[in-house]
């Protein structure tokens, strides 16, 4: 088993990443040529600027798919809130052509998917807990779901 790479922060260590894929309105072809790599830079931009650590990346002609590990104080709502909104305003700005398929500053369609990634399971969180109450314990408890 490889040992996770923890982020020390000034309060915190932890290992967040997030999956995250989110698409053009319409599913519009329009991430090509320029407007793809643009929309890279921006993407890189936009993360560097809120401390998240793009791992892996990939823009699509329709979708943008992104593994990134984010600090502690970042949902995951505000950091496709932040990427959505930023890069669509400047794409828009910069190639005025999209602004006749897009009116609105819409170019991006509502709602993402994302999920969490990592490197510990919840089977081994779980056996970690019980192991730290092997001793009877009365401190330990379980919630049935």
């Amino acid at each position: 088993m490889k040992v996770a790479e923890y982020i020390h922060g000034e309060h915190s260590v932890h290992d967040i990443k997030y999956h995250i894929v989110w698409i053009t309105k319409y599913r519009y072809k329009i991430l090509t040529g320029k407007v793809a790599q643009r929309v890279r830079k921006l993407l890189i931009q936009g993360c560097r600027a809120r401390g998240i650590t793009i791992i892996e990346g990939s823009v699509g002609k329709d979708h943008i798919h992104m593994l990134v590990s984010a600090p502690t104080n970042i949902a995951p709502s505000k950091i496709v809130q932040y990427l959505k909104g930023r890069s669509s305003k400047l794409l828009q700005d910069e190639f005025r052509d999209l602004g006749k398929r897009y009116w609105g500053q819409h170019l991006w369609a509502r709602g993402y998917f994302c999920a969490t990634v990592g490197s510990v399971t919840k089977d081994m969180i779980q056996e970690y807990i019980e192991k730290q109450f092997e001793n009877g314990d009365k401190n330990h408890f379980k919630v049935e779901f």
